[in-house]
């Protein structure tokens, strides 16, 4: 008996009171056999925000640009 190990992994996104459902890409690759299946969270994706592209972009030429707009 040959064993082959395939590894299929996915993200899915519950809202609250869904269930979870697999695509069927992975329903269709999974047959007769015995399958280990692991659910974990996605580790959280911490955003960065710059603000260095608005200042780099400021030139000498800009000086006075916006006085008018003043208070």
């Amino acid at each position: 008996m040959q064993t082959e190990i395939t590894d299929l992994t996915c993200v899915v996104e519950l809202s609250p009171g869904q269930q979870l459902t697999l695509p069927l890409e992975f329903v269709s690759k999974v047959g007769p056999g015995r399958w280990l299946v692991s659910v974990r969270p996605e580790p959280a994706v911490q955003l960065v925000r710059r603000h260095d592209a608005f200042l780099s972009s400021y030139t000498a030429e800009d000086e006075g640009l916006y006085d008018d707009l003043g208070g």
